[in-house]
């Protein structure tokens, strides 16, 4: 397929498809996307992650899903999905940290509290377009600084939305989850099938 680069996906697949269109690099959604047995392929869009003035982070995660649907080609036949993930303290938006010093400071707002994870998705089928939102509240226990720094030298917080990975070393610092478990590591799936449903791709 002109554009795109096709991506493994569970040994099984559950159905029998028109083609769905991944605009997004990254390997978690990717990977929820196999694990629930639906067939992709990836383009990649180029879009500038720049937050409006006093826009909120809901509108922000849903305005670049938006931007990023429409940014990559689409054929007929075809389905795009494309979503947006932040970590969000106080209206705060952490997003993927620049260096080791801004991910410790992204770890220290999030230690011993709760904080929310936002994901905006769009889909787009033909004529058709669903914006949407999923919205998770997670809680942090209390960290040393010696835990903070241990888990920042490990590198895994370097390319996460709020500077770590739940499905990861950091399942060991997160004791509450209040939504969806999926929608943390970067893709509400429940919510894309829902849509999808409601597009009639599964048809």
């Amino acid at each position: 397929m002109a554009g795109g680069s096709a991506f493994a996906c569970a040994p099984v697949l559950l159905y029998s498809v028109r083609v769905l269109i991944l605009a997004s690099t990254s390997a978690r959604r990717r990977q929820i996307l196999a694990a629930a047995g639906i067939p992709f392929t990836v383009r990649a869009p180029n879009v500038p992650e720049l937050r409006e003035p006093d826009e909120s982070p809901d509108a922000y995660v849903r305005r670049l899903a938006e931007q990023k649907a429409f940014a990559v080609p689409m054929n007929a036949g075809e389905t795009i999905l494309a979503g947006d993930t932040v970590v969000v303290v106080d209206q705060h938006i952490l997003e993927k940290p620049r260096d080791h010093a801004d991910a410790l400071r992204m770890l220290r707002l999030l230690s011993g509290r709760d904080h929310e994870v936002i994901t905006g998705i769009c889909l787009r089928r033909e004529s058709q377009k669903i914006v949407d939102s999923a919205t998770t509240r997670v809680h942090f226990v209390q960290l040393t600084e010696e835990e903070l720094a241990a888990y920042v030298q490990s590198g895994e917080p370097m390319d996460k939305a709020g500077a770590y990975a739940i499905q990861g070393l950091a399942s060991r610092f997160i004791d509450r989850v209040d939504g969806g478990y999926f929608n943390v590591v970067g893709l509400p799936m429940s919510l894309v099938y829902r849509h999808l449903k409601t597009l009639g791709y599964f048809q």
